[in-house]
């Protein structure tokens, strides 16, 4: 069911929330929260994305706004991010994640080196501890030598699996058997969520690991599709997300995510505000199966300037009626 346009903006808000520290090259979030049936959702594709990209942000916004989805569970696992920042800064910022057991580390981050990465990873490993689970993430940076090279370096530190670190698929084939003998896993983000095919990775034989996010696969219906037919074992991340989006991916972990494994769904900690007075956040490693009530006074406290409303409007409208030719 696709609603009519006047629907979707009937209760649709525009808020711009600032972050902790820079993240994926952004230090303020911009996202649309808007109010179905079945509750609130969210429609937040990043702002580099063209129209056709960001059709599958709002199918999923609109699926959980207006399907009505069982929680699974109670509460979910979730990782500690820990963005490219000096090894200095990394024990207080883990000490917002209490009770996380995994953590997953930027690395590959413009205008760093290798050795940066490596010392970051360092730190991380010597605050949780052998036992906890460590991931880095290069969202596709690297070359198939450049992450040889790397992946080399960090594999002592015991990767619970290496995420998108070469962009493309031929490329993820490649490295992960390049390292095979180093015993770090390969996982796939960006080769299933930006991908016209999401299932293609897990054909090749590139990944071991499939890193699936709702919004961008067109909601938690769809993203459960991808998950069964993938026969990979996957792990539910956030898009960076108000509490309203972590909620859609608390909901679609709890029903299809492989055991064993944390959510990347702790991202609320990254922000200075939210949408919500009771945000998801987490608490002894985890974070609660729900969806997030709103608050009007945070929506006018973080709400977007007048430019960036009418952008945001302006874009889900193009966007809807990109889905309403299509249908």
């Amino acid at each position: 069911m696709l609603p009519d346009l006047a629907e979707l903006l009937a209760d649709a808000h525009v808020v711009a929330l600032p972050m902790r520290v820079r993240f994926r090259g952004i230090t303020t979030r911009e996202a649309v929260v808007l109010r179905g049936p079945e509750g609130w959702t969210e429609f937040s594709p990043f702002v580099e994305y063209d129209d056709a990209e960001a059709a599958a942000w709002l199918r999923g916004a609109i699926d959980f706004g207006w399907t009505a989805h069982a929680p699974a569970a109670a509460s979910v696992p979730v990782n500690a991010t820990v963005p490219a920042i000096d090894p200095g800064a990394v024990e207080d910022l883990l000490a917002r994640y209490p009770g996380c057991t995994t953590a997953k580390v930027k690395v590959a981050e413009p205008g760093t080196t290798i050795a940066d990465d490596v010392a970051r990873v360092a730190e991380v490993r010597r605050v949780m501890g052998p036992t906890a689970a460590v991931r880095v993430d290069a969202n596709g940076l690297w070359s198939v030598e450049q992450a040889t090279a790397a992946l080399e370096q960090l594999a002592p530190f015991d990767l619970q699996y290496a995420e998108q670190p070469c962009r493309t698929v031929p490329e993820l084939a490649q490295l992960r058997a390049r390292i095979a003998g180093l015993g770090v896993p390969i996982a796939a983000d960006e080769s299933v969520r930006k991908a016209s095919d999401p299932l293609a990775v897990a054909r090749a034989g590139a990944a071991d690991v499939l890193v699936v996010k709702a919004q961008p696969l067109g909601g938690i219906t769809a993203a459960r599709s991808v998950i069964a037919a993938a026969g990979l074992p996957c792990v539910v991340s956030s898009a960076l997300d108000t509490s309203v989006g972590l909620g859609m991916g608390a909901f679609l972990a709890a029903a299809a995510m492989s055991p064993g494994y944390a959510a990347g769904l702790g991202t609320a900690v990254m922000f200075e505000g939210d949408v919500t007075a009771d945000p998801l956040l987490p608490t002894d490693g985890r974070i609660g199966v729900r969806r997030v009530d709103v608050s009007p006074e945070l929506l006018a406290r973080f709400g977007a300037p007048p430019e960036r409303d009418a952008w945001w409007r302006a874009r889900l409208a193009r966007v809807h009626a990109a889905l309403r030719a299509a249908a």
